[in-house]
């Protein structure tokens, strides 16, 4: 029989049909973040073993829109442009394992499905949703300036329910992106056993990162975020306790694997 060929399913004779490419993969794209801290109690439910919780600040969360554009290595992608152009809206918080502090992102939504394949390759637990940000632009009065004063909304909605939206109003520029997703990458890779009751087919403990990354001046702000209940999502769970900061910057990331750490 002849082999067949893909990084993932579909896989055919040529491989042309798989759902994403070979990494490494590429993305360029506008970031907007909001830090705030919430109840540690609630971070820490979320930290399976051998996860503990960071031993500083561990209440500390942060939730990012982005707007992506992204490729594999051809950039064949980005000439049409359905297959490149995805919007996202994640969770993450910090937490410590083996003495070191990791990110851990613990809720995702993502808007195409070559998003959550790739996200099942590497550990983000992504699910599909509706998400949508102001863009900038430098004319015009359709868009605010990367600018004093400049105000970007943001929404998430999962399931025909709204789960979270903002509104960030930026101040001045800023040495840093914030920092609670600041760090390496630690996340579960996991399924399930198609035998019921046998131990998970795959089940580690992963950290990954940035195999390049380059990015814009960050700014700085003031927002205001609300999060709302659902039937089907603990969102709103994280409660905002004390706002930290707002953020916006643009940037670029390769993403070329990771390692195993259990």
């Amino acid at each position: 029989m002849a082999p067949v060929r893909g990084f993932l399913h579909p896989k055919t004779a040529t491989g042309r049909s798989s759902l994403i490419p070979s990494p490494p993969w590429h993305y360029s794209g506008d970031l907007l973040t909001v830090e705030y801290r919430t109840d540690p109690a609630r971070v820490a439910e979320l930290l399976p073993d051998p996860l503990a919780p960071a031993p500083v600040d561990p209440g500390a969360v942060a939730i990012i829109w982005a707007d992506w554009q992204s490729c594999s290595d051809s950039a064949e992608e980005l000439l049409d442009p359905v297959r490149a152009q995805y919007k996202e809206c994640f969770v993450v918080v910090r937490c410590s394992f083996a003495g070191r502090t990791y990110s851990r992102c613990v809720y995702i939504w993502v808007d195409k499905d070559f998003a959550i394949a790739r996200g099942l390759h590497q550990g983000y637990p992504k699910k599909l949703g509706s998400i949508h940000q102001t863009r900038p632009h430098p004319y015009g009065r359709g868009a605010p300036r990367i600018a004093p004063g400049g105000r970007f909304g943001a929404t998430l909605a999962a399931a025909d329910r709204r789960l979270a939206e903002a509104v960030v109003t930026l101040r001045e520029p800023s040495e840093t992106n914030g920092f609670v997703n600041g760090h390496p990458m630690a996340h579960h890779r996991h399924l399930p056993s198609i035998e019921p009751g046998r131990p998970p087919a795959l089940d580690e403990l992963i950290e990954s990162g940035a195999a390049a990354f380059e990015a814009g001046p960050a700014w700085t702000g003031d927002a205001d975020l609300r999060l709302f209940d659902s039937p089907t999502e603990e969102l709103a769970l994280l409660t905002v306790e004390e706002p930290i900061a707002a953020y916006y910057r643009q940037v670029g990331v390769t993403w070329n694997g990771g390692r195993t750490l259990t």
